[in-house]
C-alpha cells in the first residue's frame, strides 16, 4: 500500500492510499490515481509529492486516509494520527510515522489513463529501518499490501530468494 502525501493550497497536509502503483525505474514512480482525489489536485498545483509505504502498525490509519476524502475532511491527516515534516527537497510533507519516503517532483499526469508519474529526487530513510551495516532492512518496515480479491491488508517481508543470484542455477 502506497501512501501519497501532498500539501493543499493553504499548506494543509493531505494524504491518500493507493494500491495501483510502484517504482517504474531507478528514478521514477508511476501510479494510477483518479483526478478527483484532493491529493491529486494538490500534486497538480504544487508539482510535488511524497510516497511512503503503509505498515502494519498504522494499517487502520492507512485505511482511513484511503476511505476518507480530503475534499470533505481537510484535517484527515491529523484525524488519522499522522504527523508530518516538510521535505527539504520538494514542496510536500514527509510522514513522520513511516521510516521510508520517496520525495518526488511531478513529471506528468494523463487524465484519460489516470497515470501519474514522478521523478524521485530523494529517498529519506530513518535509522529504524536500517540493519547493523547501515543498509535498508525491508523486514523492519512491516510493509503492507492490499489484497483486492479479499479486501484485506497483509504484511510483506519474508525473504524467499536472492535476486539476480538464485535464478542462475537454471543457466
Amino acid at each position: 500500500m502506497l501512501i501519497i502525501a501532498s500539501y493543499g493550497e493553504d499548506g494543509t497536509p493531505d494524504e491518500m492510499n493507493a494500491a495501483w502503483g510502484g517504482v517504474a525505474n531507478s528514478s521514477r514512480v508511476a501510479m494510477y490515481l483518479s483526478g478527483g482525489h484532493k491529493t491529486v489536485k494538490n500534486i497538480l498545483k504544487r508539482g510535488a509529492f511524497t510516497v511512503s509505504m503503509g505498515d502494519a502498525e498504522h494499517a487502520a490509519a492507512c485505511d482511513y486516509v484511503g476511505i476518507e476524502s480530503g475534499n470533505s475532511v481537510p484535517d484527515k491527516v491529523a484525524r488519522a494520527g499522522f504527523h508530518v515534516t516538510k521535505s527539504e527537497h520538494v514542496d510536500a510533507p514527509v510522514i513522520d510515522e513511516f521510516p521510508l519516503a520517496l520525495e518526488c517532483k511531478l513529471v506528468s499526469y494523463d487524465e484519460e489513463t489516470r497515470l501519474l508519474t514522478g521523478e524521485i529526487v530523494n529517498v529519506s530513510v530513518d535509522e529504524r529501518a536500517l540493519d547493523e551495516n547501515g543498509k535498508l532492512a525491508v523486514e523492519k518496515l512491516h510493509v503492507i499490501t492490499f489484497d483486492y480479491a479479499n479486501h484485506g491488508y497483509y504484511v510483506l517481508g519474508e525473504k524467499v530468494a536472492s535476486a539476480f543470484e538464485d535464478g542462475k542455477k537454471f543457466k
